[in-house]
């Protein structure tokens, strides 16, 4: 085997190792997003549940002040529990998908209404530098395109790991 044989060898193993990878992950990718968004929504939604336990109560206290925040946090803490049951029994119904993917995208409106209201809590230095808090927010970014990405699926859409063929 010469040089050239040896480097098409390599080229089709690798080839062939990294299509069945990517079938698999174009196979297990949704399910696993899905689940995540489940758990994220109600983990961080049941610790709001329990005065002290949220990292975010004190920035939801200081967003909406205007509100009576014992109030609104066990509210919110519903509709964020809502949102994860949604999206881990979502895997049997597209229109549950759609109603988890509208209750996530009205409380991300919320979720990010501290970096114009409390600007001094999410920057050190705006609009490049952001504190934990800010960090905690900005995340969000990840989690509303992972939203999109399931709500291109609920027709039907798949994951396709080889376009074209």
């Amino acid at each position: 085997m010469n040089t050239t044989q040896a480097v098409q060898y390599i080229q089709m193993a690798f080839d062939h190792i990294d299509l069945r990878i990517t079938r698999w992950m174009a196979r297990y990718s949704l399910s696993v997003l899905r689940f995540a968004l489940g758990v994220i929504f109600i983990w961080f939604g049941v610790l709001k549940y329990f005065p002290g336990l949220s990292p975010a109560e004190e920035l939801v206290r200081n967003t909406i002040y205007f509100f009576d925040p014992d109030l609104v946090i066990p509210i919110l803490a519903t509709w964020e529990v809502l949102i994860g049951i949604g999206f881990l029994s979502g895997f049997f119904t597209s229109k549950l998908q759609r109603v988890t993917i509208l209750l996530l995208f009205m409380q991300m409106i919320g979720a990010g209404l501290p970096l114009i209201m409390l600007p001094e809590v999410v920057w050190t230095n705006f609009p490049l530098v952001l504190t934990l808090e800010g960090q905690y927010i900005i995340k969000n970014l990840v989690i509303i395109g992972s939203a999109l990405v399931i709500g291109a699926t609920v027709r039907g859409g798949k994951v396709d790991p080889e376009p074209g063929k």
